[in-house]
């Protein structure tokens, strides 16, 4: 098979090297890439939102299946006008895709198939919103609707910081249009979780669940980030729990997507707040995440090759997904000023040392100079990750590998496999 890989960051690296280890693939293409994936796969200088490029070109190189990494193209219909092309592409259509687009759409699926989240209410006026979040005494969480790179959801202690954010997305529009409109949730207890699994439109099959990383700094403190590194198994979702969720979270949600006339096949994401009162989903993502992603790829023991084909033809009875027993441990090495306006163009020193056995590096923000030179080129830009016998044995090779790394301004969590 011949497949293309469409993204540039970490999920796509991690992606690209496991599709590359399939038996079945003759070359892996990844538009438009980056130095990390170069390593398995030949890089295609194409835009994601130019989706009538893409599509020519994978029709004139014959490609036999397209991943589609991101979630922007995914709610953009890349998915569509590839299947309309005659195509096969793994990710859910634009309609589908609207259930991480749109958070008040994703809370109206959540309402409409009874799925337990937390009291919620759409605005687009900071004063009723305001209203709202000061009768809980300002312990909210207030959401841009839309699309926001993951930056767009600030967790509030208090009422002026529920203020703070309404003004920021509502007046300011720190998020453009996607914060036009935004979500007031009450603020939910308990650790978070990520439980990821292939659908078909119908069936699912659970992958590895595993835990993410979102504030910058060590203890959870500081500002929210697209994610600053993950472990997988977490302790927390044990297999009574991935039952539960199965049951009253990723099926109800696919079944009312269904009647609602778009099937998702692709990869659907649950975040989760796992509360005293049992598992409440904090958002849906149409797409694998990411840096969750990057662990998760290194425990799936087999071929993730058929099963992706499976799920994009609708069809995924029979496919079955061995995982490694071991624990994963990414580590996230952010810019210098992530999550703020991160430095570009500073030297990645290291990257050349040999790695131990079952450790990759997986690139994210990087770019090539003309001289060979690897530099950073985005906020987070690399991804450490390692096996290990247990998290403490994963989590210490990682940092092994991630200390003979260097550049300017690197930021990194050291705590990265210790939540509770």
């Amino acid at each position: 098979m011949r497949i293309l890989v469409v993204g540039s960051g970490g999920r796509e690296h991690a992606l690209a090297w496991k599709i590359s280890r399939s038996p079945l693939v003759s070359a892996v293409f990844a538009a438009p890439g980056n130095p990390g994936i170069a390593q398995v796969a030949t890089l295609v200088p194409l835009k994601l939102e130019d989706h009538g490029a893409i599509i020519r070109w994978v029709k004139e190189n014959r490609i036999d299946l397209v991943v589609i990494g991101p979630e922007a193209p995914l709610v953009a219909g890349l998915a569509d006008r590839l299947g309309e092309a005659g195509v096969l592409a793994f990710g859910p259509s634009a309609a589908a895709a609207r259930i991480e687009g749109s958070k008040a759409f994703a809370k109206d699926v959540m309402r409409a198939a009874g799925i337990p989240t937390a009291a919620h209410e759409t605005f687009d006026a900071v004063a009723p919103a305001l209203a709202w979040a000061r009768a809980r005494g300002g312990r909210v969480a207030v959401k841009a609707d839309g699309l926001a790179a993951g930056k767009g959801v600030v967790v509030c202690g208090d009422v002026a910081a529920a203020e703070a954010a309404l003004q920021a997305m509502l007046v300011q529009h720190v998020h453009g249009a996607a914060g036009a409109r935004v979500v007031v949730e009450e603020r939910l207890e308990g650790p978070e979780a990520s439980c990821l699994c292939l659908s078909d439109g119908e069936r699912v099959r659970l992958l590895p669940a595993a835990q993410d990383h979102k504030r910058i700094f060590d203890g959870d403190r500081g500002p929210n980030t697209g994610g600053m590194g993950a472990f997988s198994p977490t302790p927390n979702v044990t297999p009574a729990v991935e039952a539960v969720v199965e049951r009253d979270v990723v099926l109800p949600a696919l079944r009312e997507l269904s009647r609602r006339g778009c099937p998702f096949r692709g990869v659907l994401y649950a975040g989760l707040m796992l509360t005293k009162d049992g598992p409440r989903v904090i958002e849906f993502n149409a797409r694998f995440g990411d840096p969750e992603t990057q662990p998760i790829m290194m425990r799936l023991a087999g071929d993730v090759v058929p099963a992706l084909v499976a799920a994009a033809k609708g069809d995924l009875s029979g496919v079955e997904l061995p995982v490694d027993p071991r624990a994963a441990v990414g580590v996230v090495l952010a810019a210098e000023n992530y999550p703020g306006t991160p430095s570009r163009g500073d030297v990645i020193e290291g990257l050349e040392a040999p790695l131990d056995a079952d450790v990759q590096v997986f690139h994210a923000g990087t770019a090539q100079r003309p001289d060979g030179a690897v530099v950073t080129n985005g906020g987070r830009v690399l991804t450490v990750c390692a096996l290990g016998d247990g998290l403490d044995s994963a989590a210490a090779r990682a940092y092994a590998a991630a200390a003979r790394i260097r550049f300017r301004g690197m930021q990194l969590r050291r705590d990265i496999g210790k939540k509770p």
